[in-house]
């Protein structure tokens, strides 16, 4: 005889969901799921089997799953704030993250005090760039639980805003709540780092460190330091062991710094023959270098022609007569508390500290808008390029960093590449006018720098004349420097970097 179907109310017995339970409360996340699947089929009305699904799938990365079983479980209960906040969870991991925001705001609204529901918008508000509704949603979480993720986190959005002092006093607490902190141990190093208190910034790596010999972070923070002291061999053994970002290049560049050119060559040669796309410009500028220094064959196609992809253009908003887009940008630098962050590659000048197109201010957000434009112009000017270049161009226009730029009589900045960059670029806000030279104040771009070690001075330069109002845009991988002049008066610009595929959000591990 067949079976009887079940009505469509009934739920299922203790009996029936006690190995369901087990096996996701010990973490036997493929079985739950398995299990719960079987008993919806006969129980497709019970609010716990959705919600268990939904549990196992975020835990196996069944991502799109769990949305999909945490949407069924809020049909049956949609008052219950902590469907709401894992759903949220979900669809951040689906990059859905409006509807995700959403979801935080349903979990806050039926349950004010939901600090983690606080404290993972921030962190959403915070990815998506909105700094200063991050703050807020960081502060309000921390109002109902003060905890060290709490003061970890809100100390992230204040060090993006600029505001180092701020963000320093929150990883402070932090540590003082949760010594063992080894993140926020790290994160205090980077940000004395930047007001250039390097004693202070070495101790709070070592610090974590010492919590955690392989912590990536830090370790690539004591590489950084290594490598500017000249302690290279010791560098590459930090780079080594942290596997972060571009370790790999800045291993390679230590090994280049210190003349292990058999070495470095035999590096090269295997990064190459081994990465599948030529797409990081940090290796590009080595490689280029080396090839010009030993007049050798450049094998890395990043973009073995770059300086044919130095791009220039007027921003029509910025060039025109008496800009008041101009007057609101200038006005912001002038009177925003943003602080300086300590930069020794600039002379008789200052860096603002945090990313500038991330701030709240209406004139950077424009800007920011408009830089994005000119990288889609530039897409599609240099479209078809045989190269790694524009082959592998960022399809996300996010900014890896943005910054101002003042400089004074006598000032420049010397010769560097941006490291983390894929293109760069600067927006001219102010330029000396009285010139003894037609080249002051003019960008000059390259294939040396930095103090790289030289067997001839037949390095090729390029020079960009830059009107106010200018943008100029090129490869990350070509050293550049702003040539000194000598007039009294200011020069001013906004720098830039495109950031490369992937995610540079970086969040907490207790």
């Amino acid at each position: 005889m067949a079976k009887q179907p079940q009505p469509f109310n009934q739920q299922p017995s203790q009996l029936e969901m006690q190995p369901v339970l087990q096996w996701l409360n010990t973490g036997k996340l493929a079985e739950a799921e398995l299990a719960a699947k079987k008993l919806v089929a006969r129980y497709p009305n019970t609010f716990i089997l959705y919600q268990i699904l939904g549990i196992a799938q975020d835990g196996l990365s069944k991502f799109h799953d769990a949305v999909a079983s945490y949407t069924k479980a809020l049909a049956l209960q949609p008052n219950t704030p902590d469907l709401h906040f894992n759903l949220g969870i979900a669809l951040t991991n689906v990059g859905q993250l409006e509807q995700a925001a959403n979801n935080y705001h349903k979990a806050i609204a039926l349950n004010p005090n939901f600090f983690e529901a606080y404290a993972n918008l921030g962190t959403l508000l915070q990815k998506q760039g909105m700094l200063e509704e991050a703050i807020k949603s960081y502060r309000s979480a921390l109002s109902i639980h003060a905890d060290p993720r709490g003061h970890f986190n809100l100390g992230t959005a204040l060090r993006d805003e600029g505001k180092l002092d701020a963000a320093i006093t929150h990883f402070k607490s932090a540590i003082a709540m949760f010594p063992n902190y080894a993140d926020a141990h790290n994160y205090l190093g980077e940000c004395l780092r930047d007001q250039g208190n390097m004693e202070e910034a070495i101790k709070s790596y070592l610090d974590t460190l010492k919590l955690n010999p392989n912590h990536a972070g830090a370790n690539y923070n004591m590489g950084e330091f290594l490598y500017l002291a000249g302690r290279f061999d010791e560098a590459v053994t930090h780079f080594e062991r942290s596997k972060l970002d571009d370790w790999e290049e800045r291993a390679l560049y230590c090994t280049y710094k210190a003349e292990h050119f058999d070495t470095f060559k035999t590096k090269l040669d295997e990064i190459v023959r081994t990465h599948k796309k030529h797409d990081a410009p940090f290796l590009a500028t080595l490689s280029t270098h080396y090839a010009t220094n030993f007049c050798v064959e450049n094998t890395y196609n990043f973009c073995k022609n770059s300086f044919d992809f130095v791009y220039q253009n007027s921003i029509k908003e910025l060039a025109e007569p008496n800009s008041q887009f101009l007057k609101d940008l200038l006005n912001d630098i002038d009177n925003t508390a943003i602080e300086v962050r300590a930069q020794g590659m600039i002379i008789n000048g200052k860096q603002s500290a945090g990313n500038l197109f991330k701030r709240p201010e209406a004139s950077f957000r424009k800007l920011g808008e408009l830089v994005k434009q000119e990288f889609i112009n530039y897409k599609n000017r240099f479209a078809g390029a045989d190269c790694e270049l524009m082959k592998s161009f960022p399809e996300e226009l996010e900014f890896t960093s943005s910054w101002y730029v003042r400089l004074r009589r006598g000032g420049f900045v010397d010769r560097h590449i941006h490291e983390v960059g894929w293109i760069s670029g600067a927006v001219y806000l102010v330029l000396p006018k009285d010139k003894q030279d037609p080249l002051e104040g003019c960008f000059e771009y390259g294939l040396h720098g930095d103090n790289y070690p030289q067997k001839h001075d037949n390095f090729p330069v390029g020079i960009a004349t830059p009107s106010v109002g200018d943008i100029v845009l090129f490869p990350s991988s070509l050293f550049h420097r702003t040539i000194p002049f000598n007039s009294n008066e200011e020069r001013i610009c906004i720098a830039f970097d495109l950031k490369p595929e992937g995610d540079i959000f970086r969040h907490s591990n207790y």
